[in-house]
């Protein structure tokens, strides 16, 4: 008997619901989250947070079964999209402040995080260079190729931009022996977030020690298409203050493109294009302010 079949002669559940990741048990005794174990101890992440006096996530019910974790389940109030992702940026500030201390670390961590980045961009510049050298030379271009061409300046200042400012942040950081760190809970989306009877982010079983910045990058590239970020990102750096070299981290990371590539189905492609596209516009113009404002100074 897996652990599933046993949860299940455990807690008879009247109604089984499948919700992304997890299932919902419906029983008379209430209803319960089952969802599989990942990569982290949730009990030592949560024994962690309620040590630092973060205690803004669902509780475990069980542990102890194979594979899986069971928690309680907690109803979620409907709530407007950017409302819900400042009160969750909030709850994620709030995070970062309780979990943060200076780690000593050697020249080493920093080149490291420089040579991944470096590396990247002058991959994707090599890989982007070589698509528009090819669809230049299409006598008819399919209208994505056309539209990847006619943009192209725009991804290559993305990559130009990344590589400045990954110089510039590397000597801001090479004489550094301490690095900021917090627990990242490393998964952030708007459905890993619960507004009930107090505010709860689940799905913990990423959560990992690092840079708080990580933690948005992510969610803004899990999220930034349907909310209007400016305001958002304003909130958070209100409410946890980064430094100049993590800000500066924060913005090559946000605006560093993905890779791009094109299939078969031209509907698909030209789909892809223009998300990408529109990832770099909305992105440059997310950033555009602090720059203007350094300038200024």
């Amino acid at each position: 008997m897996n652990s599933e079949e046993l949860l299940k002669e455990i807690y008879k559940p009247l109604r089984v619901t499948i919700q992304g990741k997890v299932k919902i048990f419906d029983t008379t005794e209430g209803k319960f989250v089952v969802k599989e174990k990942g990569k982290a101890n949730i009990r030592d992440v949560y024994s962690y947070l309620n040590s630092r006096n973060f205690s803004y996530f669902p509780k475990i019910v069980d542990d102890t079964r194979s594979g899986v974790n069971i928690y309680e389940y907690v109803e979620d109030s409907p709530t407007p999209k950017n409302q819900k992702a400042h009160d969750m940026i909030r709850l994620v500030a709030l995070l970062h402040n309780k979990t943060s201390y200076f780690k000593e670390v050697s020249l080493d961590t920093y080149q490291e995080i420089y040579e991944n980045i470096k590396s990247n961009t002058t991959f994707l510049r090599e890989y982007y260079n070589s698509l528009f050298d090819e669809f230049l030379l299409e006598e008819f271009m399919s209208p994505s190729k056309y539209l990847f061409t006619r943009n192209y300046t725009t991804i290559s200042d993305a990559l130009s931009f990344c590589d400045k400012e990954l110089d510039e942040w590397f000597d801001l950081v090479k004489e550094e022996s301490k690095q900021r760190v917090a627990l990242l809970h490393n998964k952030l989306e708007l459905s890993h977030y619960i507004k009930g009877d107090n505010d709860y982010l689940v799905s913990w079983d990423d959560s990992t020690i690092d840079t708080p910045v990580w933690d948005i990058v992510k969610f803004y590239k899990k999220e930034y298409y349907d909310l209007e970020f400016s305001s958002i990102l304003k909130e958070y750096l209100d409410d946890y203050k980064l430094n100049k070299d993590e800000l500066k981290l924060l913005f090559i990371l946000l605006v560093l493109p993905d890779k791009i590539e094109f299939g078969n189905n031209e509907y698909h492609n030209t789909n892809i294009v223009r998300n990408f596209l529109d990832y770099l516009f909305k992105t440059e113009e997310l950033i555009r302010p602090y720059y203007a404002e350094e300038k200024k100074e």
